[in-house]
């Protein structure tokens, strides 16, 4: 951790407008109610599969929770600044066998009242006794541990709220992977389709030709063995476009309640707009996971100042009343001063926790560094990923056109007497491959684009 302060205080402060955006629209959406259900059979955007995702997965809400219960922590911890009063009160009967401390169960801030008994029958005889009293304390000062508990509360609670980033970015990624994935399949599907539609043509031109004598008898098999192929391709498309349907409800958190609905977007195709350095820097300044290291390191200094702070006394102020009595003999009592307690020696307890946290400290630090080095090959890795499947997309474009042309010119050519069924089928099956081959490119594209969003720590994809 050797960059400069400036540069350091600069990405939080960009971290901290980030994650308050993302506070803001939360308390948007909280405000305005769930997002709207989806009408069975309707459209759904990837914008509105995100929105949803962010509403009801069950791992979001679960990893909410945990970031509002480290928000209270630190309130808890902070309570220690303000004063602690307790408020006691009794009433007991019983034997009072002057042996001395029997009369008044102790309370805090009660002293115990010793008894020199009444000396009537010991083992039988009981007396009312009650106490009603108030105190009070007042931290003062301890040099460092109880604002080095809040301190340390503070980073663990932004260690949440980064956690609870970080998971967002990765829900965003999955939902958007499974769209795609989703929109692949029911492309696929139509190819099939087409296939089949194609296949079941060719099919009835070769049986009445055949049965004119124009073609052999062999080429309606062929034809039907070919009609047969794509069928079952249909069949397994189709399973897949079901199975793609569930993994996004399940990406989405709506499981089994999940309706049925089309996506309404296309593939996202456009050119990479920024340079690979942008991407990286981006990635440095709002990584979620990195700012979590650096929380960690952050408490993992403050507990150092908590536990130094054994080495010197504890001090606070004390106050309290009590009013006491048996019977009708009631007793007033109060006090104030100052409490000092100093650990003397505790075993060199304090010694081993202040080196263990500043262990935990340095294997932070590495951790962050090792972090860094690991988040410059994802962008590098997403980068290239998504620019070499803009390539493939193009390819495979040219690719598709070019076995539409074979195919147009198979055809005639059978028409004609001048090829036969095998270079025609062969033909059918290269364009019907192709184009299961050219959605598949789009689908790689936009889910590489999704990822280089998720590891370049963008909040959502780009519309």
């Amino acid at each position: 951790m050797s960059r400069p302060l400036g540069a350091a205080l600069g990405r939080r402060l960009r971290f901290a407008a980030a994650w308050l955006a993302v506070v803001l629209l939360s308390a948007r959406r909280a405000a305005a109610g769930p997002p709207p259900a989806i009408p069975s059979g309707g459209e759904l955007t990837l914008q509105q599969a995100i929105e949803l995702t962010l509403a009801y997965h069950p791992a979001r809400q679960a990893t909410d929770a945990e970031r509002q219960a480290a928000t209270e922590r630190v309130g808890v911890a902070r309570s220690a600044l303000l004063p602690q009063v307790y408020g006691v009160g009794e009433y007991l009967r019983a034997t009072d066998n002057g042996i001395g401390d029997t009369a008044y169960l102790p309370a805090l801030g009660v002293t115990r009242a010793p008894s020199t008994g009444r000396y009537q029958n010991q083992l039988t005889d009981t007396f009312d006794n009650y106490l009603a009293g108030v105190s009070a304390f007042q931290y003062l000062f301890d040099f460092g541990r109880t604002r080095g508990l809040i301190s340390e509360r503070s980073a663990q609670a932004d260690a949440e709220h980064a956690r609870l980033q970080l998971l967002d970015l990765d829900l965003v990624y999955q939902t958007s992977a499974r769209y795609y994935d989703l929109l692949a399949a029911r492309e696929i599907v139509k190819v099939y389709e087409q296939a089949v539609t194609q296949r079941q043509e060719h099919l009835q031109e070769v049986q009445v030709k055949a049965k004119a004598g124009l073609k052999p008898e062999i080429d309606i098999y062929t034809a039907q063995a070919e009609l047969a192929r794509a069928q079952t391709h249909l069949v397994d498309a189709t399973a897949a476009s079901e199975i793609a349907k569930v993994a996004l409800d399940n990406a989405m958190g709506l499981g089994e309640k999940a309706p049925s609905y089309e996506p309404a977007d296309t593939f996202a195709e456009e050119q990479i707009p920024d340079p690979i350095d942008a991407y990286m820097k981006r990635a440095f300044d709002q990584r979620p996971d990195l700012q979590m290291l650096e929380d960690e390191a952050r408490a993992a200094g403050a507990r150092i100042q908590e536990f130094r702070s054994d080495y010197l006394p504890t001090i606070g102020a004390a106050a309290g009343y009590n009013l006491r009595g048996q019977d009708t003999t009631p007793g007033n009592n109060y006090y104030a001063g100052l409490v000092i307690s100093w650990p003397l020696f505790n075993g060199f307890r304090t010694e081993h926790q202040v080196a263990e946290a500043r262990l935990q400290q340095r294997a932070a630090e590495h951790t962050i560094d090792d972090l860094r080095q690991r988040i410059a090959l994802q962008v590098r890795r997403s980068y290239l990923t998504w620019k070499s499947s803009l390539e493939r997309i193009r390819k495979a474009r040219q690719t598709l056109a070019a076995s539409e042309v074979e195919l147009t010119l198979a055809t005639r050519r059978y028409e004609m007497g001048l090829g036969n069924i095998i270079e025609l089928t062969d033909a059918q099956r290269r364009f019907t491959q192709d184009g299961a081959s050219y959605v598949q490119a789009r689908s790689d594209a936009s889910i590489a684009k999704a990822a280089l969003e998720r590891d370049s720590a963008n909040p959502a994809p780009r519309s």
